[in-house]
């Protein structure tokens, strides 16, 4: 079984004082968790029109927002529990009018109406919090207010180390009335062993069995890979009875 990986022993990533922290000590720079947006383009563009309205949940010191402006995105909402990220990032894009920056908790976004927005993005802020304490519980409310953010039709991307067998169980659930496809991208520093070279597309969706677990013959070429899962909001003509999976110890 494919399994998490996400070192939630040694910082407390869900915590708003060690980000504050880190970006002190990483004042001017920028990092992108995971993946660049230019491998992630091919996914972005086809789930996500440059017309949408955009948040990018998480948002940090990235170069992400940044990537979509230049590529036809036309607004872009930034937020981040760490107040020293969201001023530096305010600074740095006031003359960029696309991006929006606002410090803000993933699990309570009130300040937003619902169904606010075409899309929200998320590359790492699940797994942050799935580091943090009471980690099912902060899952729970953030997925319910990204659920209630999404018009109809509108898209969840998260981007993740977590494997179906620990993220299907939380987004899994017929309360958000998602439909979820996914797919599985490499490491960009991803060496294949001998140098050969790979048939395998990564823009096909990764099929997935009745109780939300990749099939027995998936063979991950990348151990350490992230998984994208695009999780459509269904609007009321497309809205039916999906399976769910339930919370086990192993996962929580």
């Amino acid at each position: 079984m494919f399994r998490d990986v996400s070192s939630c022993n040694t910082y407390n990533y869900g915590d708003a004082l060690y980000w504050d922290s880190r970006y002190i000590q990483e004042a001017g720079g920028a990092f992108d968790w995971y993946q660049r947006y230019s491998s992630l383009r091919p996914f972005v563009r086809r789930y996500v029109p440059t017309s949408s309205r955009v948040l990018m949940v998480g948002c940090g010191n990235a170069l992400m927002s940044e990537d979509m402006v230049k590529d036809g995105y036309e607004d872009i909402m930034n937020i981040d529990i760490s107040s020293v990220a969201i001023e530096m990032m305010r600074r740095k894009y006031e003359f960029v009018p696309q991006l929006k920056y606002m410090q803000m908790d993933v699990r309570d976004m009130s300040f937003f109406p619902d169904e606010s927005f075409d899309s929200v993005m998320d590359k790492g802020t699940l797994d942050s919090l799935m580091c943090g304490t009471d980690a099912p519980i902060s899952a729970s409310r953030m997925l319910g207010e990204v659920s209630r953010l999404l018009k109809p039709g509108g898209t969840y991307m998260l981007i993740t180390y977590g494997d179906p067998s620990a993220r299907m169980p939380h987004l899994n659930r017929p309360t958000y009335g998602w439909n979820i496809f996914l797919y599985n991208l490499p490491r960009p520093d991803f060496k294949r062993p001998g140098g050969c070279s790979s048939t395998k597309s990564y823009l096909e969706p990764i099929p997935i069995t009745e109780k939300g677990l990749l099939p027995a013959d998936f063979v991950l070429e990348d151990p350490d890979s992230h998984f994208i899962y695009v999780c459509k909001k269904m609007d009321d003509t497309e809205l039916r009875n999906i399976p769910t999976y339930p919370l086990t110890s192993e996962i929580l």
